[in-house]
């Protein structure tokens, strides 16, 4: 503001309010919050998206492939699925047949986001999903219905 007696003060300029904040007008923030309409519309896969082409993994014995489910289960990129699928895997990859790590394998081959919202109901799977016995098992675990406080497991 100019000071009075200066040559571009008067009293109109005297009475303007100003700013107590120095900061510029923040824009709406760029990361959607999960389990929101807005987000669970920008974030998953369309329903007739063809399935991820899985890695051949020729000779990898059981426990070869189990031991590599746990890591992927905990390294996915988001921490909702990394708590989701590690903690399932801590809980069921060790009771598991041959058959149904197969199956986890190719659901891990899924995007995260519309692997979390199969396993919490927000969305329900493409057809080759719905009959999946590894994804129902996933869901009954995203409920925790034994209200279990989770955190991600440590590798051992």
């Amino acid at each position: 503001m100019y000071h009075r007696g200066s040559p571009r003060w008067s009293e109109r300029t005297a009475r303007i309010p100003r700013s107590f904040s120095t900061t510029t007008p923040r824009a709406a923030d760029p990361w959607l919050l999960p389990n929101t309409p807005e987000h669970l519309e920008k974030t998953t896969s369309a329903p007739d998206a063809p399935a991820p082409t899985p890695l051949a993994r020729p000779g990898e014995s059981v426990e070869k492939m189990r031991a590599r489910l746990v890591y992927q289960s905990r390294k996915r990129g988001t921490l909702e699925s990394d708590l989701l699928l590690s903690t399932f895997a801590k809980d069921r990859l060790g009771s598991m047949s041959k058959d149904e790590l197969h199956e986890f394998d190719k659901l891990m081959d899924e995007p995260d986001w519309d692997i979390y919202y199969w396993a919490t109901g927000k969305k329900a799977p493409p057809p080759r999903w719905e009959g999946s016995n590894v994804l129902k098992q996933l869901a009954e675990h995203a409920k925790n219905e034994g209200k279990v406080v989770r955190r991600m497991p440590d590798l051992s």
